[in-house]
């Protein structure tokens, strides 16, 4: 419930800020407003007030929200209005520079929107981070990266021999930029990890978590009634391994307790100094009922004054549109890519389970950025349809064809109502299959 009021929030902010980014340009040219909607409200509203010439309102489809400009050809295919002789408030009566600027003005709003909340959350929270150095226990594998070549304990040094300073984007650069080489330590001794080719399309899905800095598993206090507490287990106890199988970290023990839901195991506990046995039973989550000791990581924290804070966050924004055009490239380049394309239970599954406001700002930034990109596109029923035509009339000094911008109204719409249900059906797949 909290990952979807912050996600339902989110939505809010950004689609009524970039509705502003048309709806005061389009004043300030003397152009008639309709309505100014949060949401898409087909057959009702749940709430609506008309204030001069405009209509506010919340819809009950939260699939997007609309500023409906009198004569111009958009998704509410007002036939009846574009029939009648243009008049000097409508959109098509204006000059093209001037509907240029209002069509341009919500994706304007997106990116500054995108810097000035990035800049925000560095000047109040700082920026933490944890430094590729100070994982010094290495990095656990799930079961791609063991296919990669990568094994547990590995110090990850520098990607294609380019060092990563902050281990987060280790897996972002190694997907974005199709890394051919990743260089570790090793037993004490400098190794290539070569990443095939093939596996990329896999590491996609995976939404960068294949590797993550490892660390022990030792027990910091057990849950009244659980099995680990009536099996003995006691706090500063150490798993060393789990049916015989060696668990140098957490990361080992939770993924062979997720195979042994509902069974009996045994586990070689370090305590002291001696080597302990134990037989204990697995929940049906797959948990035994302890909690482990946080790890001893030394994160760094970069921190800015206000005036830093905006090149900051400009450098930030720039470098998330740079990450996500990557990835659109990499969802058109790599088979099967695309299946890892998700829809709203994704996007409500990145917020918080727990409200947090530098994480849920942040991610708020994101979205606007990425709301950004995807609507400077040039299809037609997106922003960048119209700028597209736009630019057509402005370059060649005609106006396109109405019946060819009502056609292609339509098949825009149909195209991004077909990428809408596949990546939400791609969330119930994954949903179902788990």
């Amino acid at each position: 419930m909290i990952q979807a009021i912050q996600f339902i929030l989110s939505l809010s902010i950004l689609i009524v800020l970039h509705e502003m980014g048309h709806f005061f340009p389009a004043k300030f040219f003397k152009t008639k407003i309709e309505k100014f909607y949060l949401f898409f409200d087909p057959w009702f509203s749940l709430f609506k007030i008309k204030r001069g010439e405009t209509e506010y309102g919340i819809g009950w489809l939260p699939l997007g929200g609309y500023v409906k400009i009198a004569g111009m050809i958009d998704e509410s295919m007002d036939k009846e209005q574009m029939k009648l002789p243009p008049q000097p408030w409508e959109f098509r009566s204006k000059p093209a520079w001037q509907r240029l600027i209002i069509m341009c003005g919500g994706v304007t709003v997106n990116v500054i929107l995108g810097v000035l909340i990035y800049a925000m959350v560095l000047f109040a929270w700082g920026e933490e981070y944890l430094p590729a150095k100070n994982a010094k226990y290495g990095i656990a594998c799930d079961s791609l990266a063991l296919q990669m070549g990568f094994r547990d304990g590995d110090k990850v040094l520098a990607v294609d021999h380019k060092e990563v300073t902050d281990f987060n984007k280790i897996p972002l650069e190694i997907i974005l930029n199709k890394a051919k080489s990743v260089q570790v330590e090793r037993d004490g001794q400098k190794q290539d990890v070569n990443i095939p080719e093939e596996l990329f399309a896999q590491l996609f899905k995976t939404h960068h978590s294949f590797i993550e800095p490892g660390y022990p598993c030792e027990v910091d206090s057990v849950m009244p009634g659980m099995s680990a507490e009536k099996g003995g287990l006691k706090k500063g106890d150490r798993i060393l391994a789990v049916n015989n199988t060696p668990t140098p970290f957490f990361q080992n023990v939770v993924n062979i307790l997720q195979q042994n839901k509902e069974k009996e195991i045994t586990l070689k506990v370090l305590r002291a100094r001696d080597t302990v046995p134990f037989k204990l039973q697995v929940s049906a989550e797959g948990k035994l009922g302890f909690k482990n000791k946080i790890p001893d990581f030394e994160f760094s924290t970069r921190k800015y004054s206000f005036l830093e804070s905006f090149p900051a966050g400009i450098h930030m924004a720039a470098e998330t549109m740079r990450d996500y055009v990557k990835q659109m490239k990499v969802i058109f380049t790599v088979k099967d890519a695309h299946k890892a394309l998700g829809g709203f239970i994704t996007i409500g599954k990145a917020y918080s389970p727990n409200w947090d406001w530098p994480h849920f700002w942040k991610f708020t930034g994101f979205l606007s950025l990425v709301l950004a990109i995807m609507n400077i596109l040039p299809i037609p029923a997106l922003d960048g349809g119209h700028v597209m035509f736009l630019l057509y009339e402005v370059i060649t000094r005609r106006k396109p064809n109405e019946k060819v911008m009502e056609y292609a109204q339509y098949a825009g719409m149909i195209l991004l109502l077909g990428l809408l249900v596949y990546a939400n059906s791609n969330d119930v797949i994954r949903l179902f299959s788990k």
